[in-house]
């Protein structure tokens, strides 16, 4: 079976060369492959009379990293079953580590791989930085990674920080959770005569320096105060909250005391959300958060639950009740996915339910709650056929209303003006609009027209309560042509 030996090349000079692997490379008569030309060490055993062919120009000739490594890999195997001697390929460092391409080629069945071995630079790397990555230690691939990966309460080393294009991803990255002034360390050739170790702000990283494949970027650990954005944060910050050397307030609060404030949070989120106020908005979902991060902390005071159950929770029926994005169900419209969801969501709950009527929460809204009733009547067949019915419904609700009034028969009213309501709730519903939303809106008309009145009133010195219906009237018409 042919065969490929891979040999490591260590971080720097030829010093850290095995007298073994010299005698390898200097002695072989094939070629040998390399990732790139780009090594001291490469120049000294050129000096040797060794060949090198680099894999340099695929490296320039592709946009994506994952197909430099196929490529790689590809044109291995293939120069390796050419000859019945095997071929060698050198990389820089150690062979395992940050090699795609030869985690590539040990996943392959077609030829023999043999790791031969080269000095990892992490030893030198951490004596140069002078750290002990027992405290926390992330390595990670700087040509590939997501921001969410990272821990910035542990050391951070990028490596494989080839170039300034590469540089600048992994500053972007950094600063959207650290800032720009963040001193970072990037040590170039560790633990050779020519490193050079360089400290300078995370704004400048792709700015002041060359970068080489010898390029590492050291990220040391945040203090707290700068991970303020962090779930973990806002988890700790609530578990000390509600610590007996907490706040007495929190330590106090109950999942029944707390429910008046999770409405109150929601509807101040509404009206942020109607005054297209961004700010308000992201103050408002820190309100509702903070709700659920005190509800999740009571549950694990308690011993029944904490927040990961909770997102444990969220995560899997997200996952569960949408097999369109997650799954390899296919659909083709909005009303299939909601379709979909109701018979997955009564797949969750079971046959539990006694009515169709069942899930309508008893503490909504009176107006909320005749919308979804007739909502989930409506998914059954209990609906009307055309909305002029529904029209018409509403004119004889306005008449029995009349003759209540007329007949001085206030529980009748009562009634009469429910069932109006009722039905102006299910004209919503046909014309796809949350009657709450939409009342919640006209109050907010109301209140900006009827400040506007006090306001102009006010500016002439004179108190609403002494103004005129006609002048009021004049007003308000000024404030709707404002609107």
């Amino acid at each position: 079976m042919s065969k490929i030996e891979i040999i490591g090349l260590g971080a720097g000079d030829i010093n850290q060369l095995s007298i073994g692997t010299y005698k390898k490379l200097t002695e072989t008569k094939a070629t040998v492959f390399t990732r790139t030309l780009d090594h001291p060490v490469i120049k000294t055993i050129q000096e040797a009379g060794v060949r090198f062919q680099s894999f340099d120009n695929i490296y320039e000739e592709e946009e994506q990293f994952a197909t430099v490594y196929e490529r790689i890999v590809a044109r291995l195997i293939e120069e390796a079953k050419a000859t019945a001697e095997g071929i060698l390929y050198t990389v820089p460092g150690h062979p395992m580590l940050a090699e795609k391409a030869v985690q590539l080629l040990l996943d392959q069945g077609e030829v023999e791989v043999e790791v031969v071995g080269g000095q990892s630079y992490l030893d030198d790397l951490f004596t140069s930085l002078r750290i002990d990555p027992i405290d926390g230690f992330q390595f990670v691939d700087g040509t590939s990674f997501e921001r969410s990966q990272l821990n910035y309460r542990q050391h951070i080393i990028f490596c494989q920080v080839y170039d300034r294009f590469i540089a600048s991803e992994v500053k972007l990255a950094l600063l959207e959770d650290l800032p720009a002034d963040y001193e970072v360390v990037v040590v170039e050739a560790a633990g050779s005569e020519q490193e050079v170790i360089t400290k300078l702000p995370l704004e400048e990283l792709d700015h002041r320096l060359e970068v080489s494949n010898l390029t590492s970027v050291y990220i040391p650990p945040a203090e707290n105060h700068l991970l303020n954005h962090t779930f973990s944060n806002l988890r700790e910050v609530v578990r000390v909250l509600r610590s007996p050397s907490g706040c007495p307030w929190d330590r106090k609060q109950t999942h029944e005391t707390l429910r008046e404030y999770a409405v109150e949070e929601v509807y101040e989120l509404l009206d942020a959300i109607d005054q297209q106020d961004d700010e308000g908005i992201i103050e408002e979902l820190g309100d509702i958060l903070l709700q659920v991060m005190l509800h999740s902390q009571i549950g694990e005071d308690d011993g029944y639950f904490t927040v990961d159950d909770v997102i444990r929770g969220i995560t899997g029926k997200m996952i569960h009740r949408h097999p369109h994005v997650f799954g390899d169900r296919d659909v083709s419209s909005v009303d299939e996915v909601l379709t979909n969801w109701e018979a997955l969501k009564k797949e969750e709950k079971g046959e539990t339910r006694q009515s169709v009527l069942d899930g309508v929460s008893k503490g909504m809204p009176s107006l909320a709650k005749a919308y979804q009733l007739q909502k989930k009547a409506a998914k059954v067949g209990f609906d009307w056929e055309e909305v002029q019915e529904i029209w018409q419904k509403l004119d004889e609700e306005l008449a029995e209303v009349k003759e209540a009034i007329e007949a001085n028969n206030q529980q009748e009213v009562e009634k009469e003006f429910g069932d109006v309501l009722f039905v102006i709730a299910n004209l919503t519903r046909y014309y796809k609009i949350n009657p709450e939303i939409a009342l919640n809106l006209s109050n907010q008309k109301f209140i900006s027209r009827f400040s506007y009145i006090e306001e102009q009133l006010g500016n002439q010195g004179k108190a609403i309560e002494d103004a005129t219906l006609e002048e009021m009237d004049a007003y308000w018409d000024q404030a709707k042509e404002r609107e």
